[in-house]
């Protein structure tokens, strides 16, 4: 089981879920932040610190976003497990669910 980053996320990217993260598992790509499955240890941390409350625990993800559990496994595909966001910095990409969205209307 693992966090998921979910649509709220696209184009606001606020990081704040990034700074909480003790495993520095959450990685940008260019639209969305992303949680590594491999890396993530269910601590829970990123959730309550989402402005726009897009990080939902697995079993807890609302079915109209149910698509982001597969975006975030799959963003990693041909990237791997870098072990670290920081060091990897921005992954110039996004999943083809992300990447096929218009540009997100900004909350707040």
């Amino acid at each position: 089981m693992t966090y998921v980053i979910a649509q709220p996320c696209v184009d606001v990217k606020d990081r704040a879920c990034v700074d909480e993260c003790p495993v520095d598992c959450i990685y940008e790509g260019r639209r969305m932040l992303y949680i590594h499955p491999d890396e993530c240890v269910d601590c829970g941390a990123c959730e309550p610190v989402c402005p726009v409350e897009a990080i939902y625990y697995e079993d807890d993800l609302p079915d109209q976003w149910s698509d982001y559990y597969a975006a975030n496994v799959e963003f990693f595909d041909g990237v791997g497990s870098p072990g670290g966001a920081a060091k990897t910095g921005v992954i110039d990409k996004d999943h083809p669910l992300v990447a096929a969205l218009p540009p997100q209307a900004q909350h707040g």
